[in-house]
């Protein structure tokens, strides 16, 4: 557990810091050494959750990637991709192919996986926020009929995902 509390704030620390300096107008007059700047990096499942911001609208499609209709699975694997990273294209290949997390520790461009009374994966949406009444809202794109957009969590059973 150490080992892991470490590692969350060795990425953190560089990222926060740099925000820090880049805010207060010094990023440009303070000396970094190399091994410093070279862990700042872009929190690229942001960047997914932004590029999904602009999907807000396109119809939902069975089968569909993008750019302009989308399933739910293609919905989170176009977004991805825009933002440099790489996802299977299923929803269930994709619950398989990301880090399985706490609820807790979702960070907005996290996945929010959707599953049944034997823990199979049916669905999937990308993270934006915790409302006001603690319930996680997702951009998907749920079913046909309907078009991107964001909602509220509507059950208990999900499973977190993250790329980080």
């Amino acid at each position: 557990m150490l080992a892991s509390l470490r590692r969350r704030l060795s990425a953190v620390v560089p990222v926060f810091l740099a925000s820090l300096l880049a805010v207060a107008g010094l990023a440009g007059s303070v000396l970094m050494a190399p091994s410093a700047s070279a862990n700042v990096a872009p929190y690229k499942p942001n960047h997914a959750a932004n590029v999904g911001l602009l999907q807000i609208g396109d119809p939902y499609r069975y089968g569909a990637d993008g750019p302009n209709a989308f399933d739910c699975s293609g919905l989170t694997q176009y977004t991805y991709r825009r933002a440099g990273m790489w996802l299977p294209r299923t929803a269930a290949e994709q619950y398989a192919h990301v880090h399985h997390i706490l609820k807790m520790h979702l960070m907005r461009g996290d996945l929010v996986f959707f599953h049944d009374s034997s823990g199979h994966v049916y669905h999937v949406g990308i993270f934006m926020y915790w409302n006001t009444e603690h319930r996680a809202v997702i951009l998907h794109a749920p079913y046909a009929g309907t078009v991107v957009h964001r909602q509220p969590v509507w059950t208990s059973a999900w499973y977190a995902g993250t790329l980080r």
